[in-house]
């Protein structure tokens, strides 16, 4: 609740400790001034908000190449927002060549990150973490993803929940190929481990390491 002014033209400022992203502002009165007219202006301040959406139909994917063939990754930061009616599918994949992988999979309305930073053919016990964030995310409403990875710590966060925690496996980077998916796996049967069901909704704002991934897609 806030507080208006007692007099004709005195204005009284608010600045809200946390943003708010929303599509439309209801103000409610709850009390007049009992010593004036009935009455009530409101002025709102807010900053520009560009949205980039895509949608998947559950049999296609995006692929985000990079110009070298094979990268050795010390910090990768990934985020999007994503809704669906859909319990399964895979938000994004991106492996290498000795068991390296990182994946971002929906499984039953929860939100799973795989991510191994080792051989799985050498360690195959220790390869590989899952950490599952979130329920009931497939309710059609925009959920926000973020991941960033620096050498073997990760932070995983899904609508303000963040969970922290060290990949395992033998080195302190991901070696990774130049393909990066969003949305399903593009070549099936790459990686045996997963469900290959591929993403049935939108995608907002897609970024990886500040690159607009969907305003990429569009130009090119």
């Amino acid at each position: 609740a806030f507080s208006g002014n007692t007099n004709a033209d005195s204005v009284i400022y608010y600045k809200l400790q946390h943003s708010i992203k929303a599509r439309f502002l209801r103000f409610v009165p709850l009390d007049w001034n009992p010593n004036g007219r009935i009455g009530m202006r409101v002025e709102v301040y807010g900053c520009t908000y560009r949205s980039e959406v895509i949608g998947f139909d559950g049999k296609s994917c995006l692929i985000y190449t990079f110009n070298q063939k094979h990268m050795n990754t010390l910090k990768d930061v990934i985020s999007l927002k994503f809704k669906t009616m859909k319990s399964d599918g895979i938000l994004l994949h991106r492996e290498g060549q000795n068991g390296d992988h990182i994946t971002l999979e929906l499984i039953k309305g929860k939100l799973s990150l795989l991510i191994n930073l080792g051989d799985t053919r050498t360690h195959p016990s220790n390869a590989q973490v899952n950490i599952t964030l979130g329920s009931l995310l497939d309710d059609q409403h925009w959920h926000t993803v973020h991941v960033e990875h620096f050498n073997n710590q990760v932070n995983f966060t899904v609508d303000k929940h963040t969970h922290h925690f060290h990949a395992k496996g033998e080195f302190n980077y991901l070696d990774l190929d130049y393909e990066l998916s969003f949305g399903g796996i593009p070549v099936p049967g790459k990686s045996g481990t997963l469900s290959h069901r591929n993403f049935h909704g939108c995608f907002e704002n897609i970024y990886y390491n500040g690159v607009n991934i969907i305003d990429l897609a569009r130009k090119h």
